[in-house]
């Protein structure tokens, strides 16, 4: 029986209790969230708005990361009534701001980075959301009556070749996608308690309608989980899927290819290229299990339970399809436009069409019209654009919705996506080329990392011409061309092209080219040397964006500016950064090699040539594991902290500081000797001091893992004993001091999620004359990102020892003195932070 509204589904949140719904990244942190917490807030949030007089019927905009308190707020105004406008995150201020005044927003509910742009507009901060609503109930909220045709949302869309449009989606509208697909995973809900729960990483944008399938509805029919990520670096990507044990990646094609590309970056960096290519010609045609097991080299680094990846908000290229599949994953992919609420057509998982966008959802009608343009009717097509009191219809007259999009259908009835209407090229000639099928043939080179093929006016007429991003931007295009042009037709050949000036094209928040912005450029540079300046690329604004907020107001950023001297980036600066890069391009930097760069001439070279290998550290996760957990904590108290006692029986003082700190903390110490590690341990409690992670330096953990080859067998395997030894016991874990710093502060995050506090001696070495050395910056970005106490702790009377050569002290005259636990904002600057840290270590006394 056909549902007759969205809260029903609702209603399930709070009858899967404590399983996980949500999980996502706030700092180095992983929150997780349950259903019932879920369903929890999103009561109280309803009678918040019910508290505010905000009604059914009345806007509110909803503006910030994927997180458990989006899910929450959006499904808090879904029991209220109260219609939700979904503003991408990464949209301008500026046209927030327009929006929020043609939908007489009545509040913004936006996450702390995001600006306030209208000082009358109520606001609420997403990431205080569950303290604010904290004062109302949780019980179910008593919701009004709803129809399939009230209206549930106005998303504005960001399409690529025009204005953005609010289009009204109701109840029924996104009902008509999801009960079909209800219905269809009802028939594998026995197969999927072997594999429970699933997981799903969802990397598209809540604020579409396609990412919300993927991110609130979908998941909870199958009491799945949901991921969200902050960042679309390949690498934390694929960190993340094995980590999180993930089954179903959900992206857009742009990412998907990116991660292909890592996985070859990471097969050459390993000397392994040309074995993957003979085993992939070989593979072709293979029995899956067969395949599985070929390239089970590869899937071990993704994971064993992943499984699948399904595509939305563009076309996949289809050499990309093949590449995943060959490799022994599912690729399913989904065609739809935000006026369809985000699906026409999808492929089943296990019934796969090769190329095809999959079939038609059971309930919905397409056809192609003479010109093969794809129109869809069916309760899927939004009721119209947002007119304010009025609405301007999206279907025609006959409630057939043209879709601009071209698409063939073959005798299965599978849908295959042909390329834009609009963006169809009439030749001179009078022959139609269509940019899909010449990117399609450019894609197929080597040396093309994108392309687009946009339509240059002529007589009237236009003609393509190919913007190419190359792998190699300095290499020669026209042989590019010649080659991808023998696989054209005579009337479709390439004549026109340029390299794009820039490390990327402009992107919408789902990865698509913003083709009127390339257009724009493609006719002001035709016939003009490719080569610009930097100040108009995006290295520039991202490189302009740290030295701003680093208290530097720079009128333009040239190659030869300086990093440090010029645009006054700390080091905290760089890692911010190198993040931001890694994002924008969706590559791996060499973080040595960036860590050297001293010039934004420097830093765009590393952009271009983004393959040098970098040393892979290795976080030792089994440390923290039964049965090493006990072994460590039986040796602690049978030898370490006896011999502790007996060398320098150590004073401690400040302990009464801790005895309200059950949670972990973030210990930092002064750092003399190998053995300060001991007297920390001693100095803390019980309740803390066994849930422990230490900070080592990564280099020489690394020398004591992988001894060099020079070294005689016997001392090359006490080296790695001392390490399987030294981690076991200590529980420790590499901070390299030139590289991979960030991978290390993500391990600590999650030492912390799995309940264990860290210490780290922010000097980076140990003293040399006993006083303490500048603190690093990165203990300022920890600070904030692990949003923990974080406790100084100074080691006293040690350094006078050493230099003195004795092995035994007195009792006392090694003191440790524990300071007051201290909590800093995570708006708060991280060199502040580091500032207030030094002062408040050398108040110890």
């Amino acid at each position: 029986m056909p549902r007759r509204s969205l809260v029903e589904y609702v209603e399930q949140y709070r009858r899967r209790g404590a399983e996980i719904a949500v999980a996502h990244h706030r700092g180095y942190r992983m929150v997780r969230w349950p259903y019932a917490r879920i369903a929890q807030t999103t009561a109280q949030f309803a009678r918040e708005l019910e508290a505010r007089g905000i009604s059914k019927g009345e806007r509110i905009l909803l503006w910030g990361e994927d997180s458990a308190e989006w899910v929450a707020a959006f499904l808090g105004c879904m029991l209220r009534g109260v219609i939700v406008v979904p503003m991408d995150r990464i949209a301008a201020p500026e046209f927030v701001r327009r929006v929020a005044q043609q939908v007489e927003a009545k509040l913004v509910v936006r996450s702390r980075g995001l600006p306030e742009f209208d000082p009358g507009l109520a606001s609420l901060l997403l990431e205080n959301l569950p303290e604010i609503v904290a004062r109302h109930s949780g019980e179910p909220y008593p919701s009004p009556a709803f129809e399939r045709s009230d209206t549930l949302e106005i998303v504005f869309t960001s399409g690529t070749t025009s204005d953005p449009k609010g289009v009204v989606i109701s109840h029924g509208n996104l009902l008509a996608n999801l009960e079909p697909m209800e219905a269809e995973i009802r028939h594998y809900l026995g197969y999927e308690r072997i594999f429970h729960p699933i997981r799903f990483l969802n990397l598209l944008p809540l604020s579409h309608v396609f990412g919300q399938l993927l991110g609130i509805f979908v998941p909870q029919l199958l009491g799945g989980a949901v991921i969200f990520l902050d960042t679309l670096s390949p690498a934390e990507v694929v960190r993340t899927v094995k980590r999180e044990r993930v089954s179903v990646l959900v992206s857009v094609p742009r990412l998907i290819e990116s991660l292909a590309e890592k996985v070859q970056r990471d097969l050459e960096a390993a000397g392994r290229l040309d074995r993957f290519r003979k085993d992939f010609e070989t593979a072709d045609g293979e029995h899956f299990l067969k395949r599985w097991w070929r390239f089970r080299w590869i899937r071990r680094q993704f994971g064993w339970k992943f499984w699948a990846l399904i595509s939305g908000g563009a076309a996949l290229p289809s050499s990309v399809e093949t590449f995943w599949n060959r490799l022994g994953y599912a690729v399913i992919q989904g065609y739809g436009l935000t006026e369809t609420t985000s699906l026409v057509s999808v492929n089943h998982p296990f019934r796969l069409g090769k190329g095809s966008i999959g079939k038609a959802l059971p309930g919905l009608q397409v056809k192609l019209d003479a010109s093969g343009e794809i129109l869809v009717r069916g309760e899927n097509v939004a009721a119209g654009y947002w007119q304010g009191r009025r609405l301007e219809p999206v279907a025609g007259e006959d409630a057939w919705f043209h879709t601009g999009d071209l698409g063939k259908l073959d005798s299965q009835g599978n849908l295959y996506f042909k390329g834009r209407q609009k963006n169809v090229i009439v030749t001179p000639a009078g022959m139609n080329v269509y940019p899909e099928d010449l990117e399609g043939a450019l894609r197929c080179e080597p040396e093309v990392r994108d392309c687009v093929v946009v339509g240059v006016s002529r007589d009237g007429n236009a003609e393509p011409c190919a913007v190419l991003l190359l792998r190699d931007p300095a290499s020669d295009p026209q042989p590019v061309i010649e080659r991808a042009n023998r696989a054209l037709a005579e009337y479709q050949r390439i004549r026109q092209w340029l390299v794009w000036p820039e490390q990327d094209f402009p992107r919408t928040s789902t990865q698509k080219p913003r083709l009127p912005e390339i257009q724009k450029v493609v006719k002001e540079r035709l016939g003009v040397p490719t080569s610009s300046p930097l100040e108009s690329g995006a290295l520039a604004g991202l490189v302009a964006r740290m030295a701003r907020q680093a208290g530097q107001a720079p009128a333009g950023v040239s190659r030869e500016a300086r990093l440090e001297a010029d645009l006054n980036l700390s080091s905290v600066d760089r890692v911010e950064l190198l993040s931001a890069l890694e994002d924008r391009y969706q590559i791996d930097l060499n973080e040595a090699q960036f860590s050297e760069a001293a010039t934004v001439g420097e830093l765009e070279r590393l952009i271009r040539e983004p393959l040098v290998p970098r040393r892979n550290y290795s976080y030792p996760r089994w440390a923290q594991r039964w049965p090493i957990t006990w072994l460590r904590w039986a040796i602690y108290y049978l030898l370490v902290w006896p011999a502790t006692y007996l060398l320098a029986a150590p004073r401690v003082r400040g302990r009464e500081h801790l005895r309200r700190v059950r949670g972990p903390l973030l210990v930092i110490s002064n750092h003399i000797t190998m053995i300060d590690v001991g007297f920390i341990l001693a100095a803390l409690p019980a309740r803390l001091r066994n849930h422990l992670a230490v900070a080592m330096e990564g280099e020489r953990l690394w020398a004591m893992q992988h001894p060099p080859a020079g070294m005689n067998l016997f001392r090359r395997w006490l080296e790695r004993v001392k390490y399987f030894l030294v981690v076991a016991l200590f529980n420790v874990f590499p901070l390299p001091q030139q590289s991979g710093y960030r991978e290390s502060f993500a391990y600590a995050g999650e030492s912390v999620d799995r309940g264990y506090g860290v210490l780290v001696f922010p000097e980076g070495e140990r003293t040399r004359d006993g006083r303490m050395a500048p603190f690093r910056a990165g203990i300022g970005l920890l600070a904030t990102r692990l949003d923990i106490p974080i406790v100084p702790m100074r080691i006293d009377g040690l350094f006078e020892l050493k230099q003195a050569g004795k092995r035994f002290a007195r009792p006392g005259q090694v003191r440790v003195i524990i300071g007051e636990p201290v909590r800093y904002g995570t708006g708060q600057e991280a060199g502040e932070i580091v500032g207030d840290l030094e002062r408040r270590f050398g108040s110890l006394a």
